[in-house]
């Protein structure tokens, strides 16, 4: 019976660790966004008016921030949240780990903000 409520414990455990990557999921891609919205605005008002001044590239560096807070955020995420599961993983249990979805929507969003930085960057 012991044996049981560890893994039960274990598996209650990983799915907290899921929901938290998914909390920072949200709030990752919620700061990319942000940040890909400011730098769509800003182009759209430099557009308008034809000039590039100051306003204009401190506005799109905000957004660049933004941009890079988010995929650094998310990309903190996903390395937390692997060193969760290896320390679930530890002791004499017979819980196996497996390939988290949430991990691999973790992964994919670094990637697309690593695509809009660079995207916007130049």
């Amino acid at each position: 019976m012991g044996k049981i409520t560890n893994e039960l414990a274990k598996e209650r455990s990983r799915a907290a660790a899921e929901r938290t990557l998914m909390a920072w999921i949200r709030t990752s891609l919620s700061l990319i966004s942000f940040g890909f919205g400011i730098d769509q605005i800003v182009s759209a008002l430099q557009g308008v008016s034809g000039d590039r001044n100051e306003a204009v590239s401190l506005s799109r560096n905000i957004g660049l921030c933004f941009i890079a807070i988010g995929t650094l955020a998310l990309l903190l995420a996903a390395f937390e949240h692997k060193q969760a599961l290896r320390r679930i993983n530890r002791g004499n249990f017979t819980y196996t780990s497996r390939l988290s979805l949430t991990f691999v929507v973790a992964i994919a969003l670094i990637l697309v903000g690593l695509l809009a930085f660079i995207g916007i960057l130049f």
